[in-house]
């Protein structure tokens, strides 16, 4: 079958996009939705897959325009499906580690024959033996090594209660029997030195031969990844060409982390310049059920992970004329920042959603540069705590070093109390509850949390519906309005607890990394309750969200 697919309904009424999809902040664009719909149907249709789909995967769709002019779709997944890396419909992988022939299966295979001697050492029963015996037989030899120094012990009690009785013995005995007693000791202590030596070298020799196999077997897996890296030679618009041993060497980690280049993105991308056809949009979506610790919803579409594609893409769309990232696009640059409360020692602003609270690496307004701008004579980093870009709400300014000294630490101490209101996606049944759910960074898609009860940090959140229902654009919705009272401060932290099974199981409208991207992120920090760190008095500052009019 052909990897390149043409739509089997009309898309005459869709125009073509006028830039290429910025793969790590998008709406889909129409022609991507057709083409996953196409996709989403053919996957319904493979009986033999179902089992497998159900437990989740990231599928691509690209759409291309050939050196005919023909508008078409090209389909990808995620590293391996259904035991296979290459199947009929799908593009295939940028390299094929499969190929029974190839040097990486062959050498794949010889690392897997050293786990298996390393595995037939430790199971051998002479090793398992000796083991046993140096164990069993070291306490032994302490046992009966205590046991002379008992006797020896009561002895030398003995001969000095007789040297110490007028009917002392012959002297010279006694020292004899001590001179014994002692020699005798020595001898046993030789004995057993000896036996367990013996015991102990018998095992070394294993252990030997097992940690040689280890640094054989850590060697040649670092060559064969590193050989394997080099395999991936990436493609651009341009024609150049890039293996991940390249495009990884200026990142934090220097080394392609394991699986890169094999998500569904950069597969299409390959395919699409190995046959000269034109980019024209992409999208990913998922498949199947979420994963234990991720937030993936069935039928989302979902960016590009940064770990793993963030350098591959950015060599990848070269040459390609791409849109421009929303979040570098300053939308507020010439709105006014509300001043919500002021006095002579801080201020409550009610920060926009699409703000950043403190600079980024981009030349992009924020919260910090404002106030800064607007107080040139205030001391200190001024910018109390942060709110995410996309969430809204009250953030506390200190004009003084000394103001937000102390407010930061009424935060650390968590006697500043937040609250705020969110529009979720979806009915929450409990009307009020308690929610538990540890939170830790996804190294390879930062900044998206994952759900960790092993190394996650205490993420803890309380919540109460408000209502139900409303209505957005002439549609109508099934939304929750929900109140979160956060215990803790952690990234991400309502926007997955909302998100996850475990959790309210309905993610905040508007969130793209765990639900749907919409006009916004209908999440609003409402209230803040603190000490004034001047006078003493405890302030509310309270500012509506403004969303309510939707429902």
């Amino acid at each position: 079958m052909d990897k390149l697919h043409y739509f089997a309904d009309s898309i005459s009424l869709l125009s073509l996009p006028e830039k290429f999809t910025y793969p790590f902040h998008y709406t889909p664009h129409p022609l991507c939705v057709a083409a996953a719909g196409e996709v989403g149907r053919y996957l319904e249709a493979k009986g033999e897959w179902q089992e497998e789909l159900r437990k989740g995967k990231m599928f691509g769709v690209l759409i291309v325009r050939t050196g005919e002019g023909k508008v078409g779709y090209l389909a990808a997944f995620s590293g391996i499906l259904a035991g296979k890396n290459q199947h009929a419909y799908f593009v295939p992988p940028v390299y094929d580690v499969q190929e029974p022939d190839g040097f990486f299966r062959i050498e794949e295979e010889q690392i897997s024959g050293i786990n298996r001697r390393i595995e037939e050492l430790q199971e051998e029963e002479r090793y398992k033996d000796c083991k046993r015996r140096l164990a069993d037989e070291t306490i032994f030899a302490e046992q009966v090594l205590d046991e002379m120094r008992c006797r020896m012990k009561a002895a030398k009690a003995e001969r000095d209660r007789q040297r110490s009785t007028a009917t002392l013995g012959d002297p010279e005995w006694l020292i004899r029997e001590s001179q014994f007693q002692k020699a005798e000791l020595k001898r046993q202590k030789q004995y057993w030195k000896n036996r367990l030596a013996s015991l102990q070298a018998e095992i070394e020799a294993y252990d030997m031969e097992i940690e040689r196999l280890r640094t054989e077997r850590k060697t040649r897996s670092a060559a064969l990844q590193q050989w394997l890296f080099k395999q991936f030679r990436m493609l651009n618009a341009l024609g150049e060409e890039q293996d991940l041993c390249d495009l990884f060497k200026d990142t934090v980690q220097k080394t392609p982390p394991a699986g890169a280049g094999e998500c569904a993105a950069p597969k299409l991308l390959q395919y699409a310049y190995r046959n000269g056809w034109q980019p024209l949009a992409m999208a990913e979506f998922w498949w199947g059920d979420s994963p234990k610790n991720e937030i993936r919803r069935h039928g989302y579409y979902y960016p590009a992970c940064k770990g793993k594609c963030g350098p591959i893409l950015k060599h990848m769309l070269q040459g390609l004329d791409v849109e421009e990232n929303p979040l570098e696009t300053d939308v507020h640059r010439d709105a006014e920042l509300e001043i919500v409360y002021e006095d002579e020692s801080l201020l409550v602003v009610n920060k926009p959603a699409g703000m950043l609270s403190v600079p980024g690496k981009s030349d992009v307004d924020s919260v910090y540069q404002r106030v800064r701008r607007m107080y040139p004579g205030a001391t200190g980093p001024m910018v109390v705590h942060r709110l995410d870009m996309a969430t809204s709400g009250l953030m506390l300014v200190a004009k003084t070093k000394e103001v937000h000294q102390n407010l930061q630490a009424q935060f650390k101490n968590r006697t500043v109390c937040k609250r705020y209101v969110a529009w979720l996606d979806g009915i929450v049944e409990e009307k009020e509850g308690h929610l538990e759910l540890p939170l830790r960074p996804d190294p390879e898609d930062r900044p998206r949390q994952v759900v960790d009860v092993v190394h996650g940090k205490p993420a803890v959140t309380d919540y109460r519906v408000l209502r139900y229902g409303g209505c957005k654009g002439g549609l109508r919705t099934t939304p929750t309005v929900v109140s979160f009272v956060p215990k803790t401060g952690r990234t991400h932290q309502l926007r997955v607890h909302s998100a996850h099974p475990l959790g309210l199981n309905a993610p905040i409208v508007g969130d793209e990394l765990y639900g749907k991207k919409a006009d916004r992120l209908y999440l609003h920090a409402e209230y803040l309750g603190f000490t004034h760190p001047v006078s003493g008095v405890y302030m509310e500052v309270e500012k509506e969200a403004g969303f309510d009019d939707l429902l």
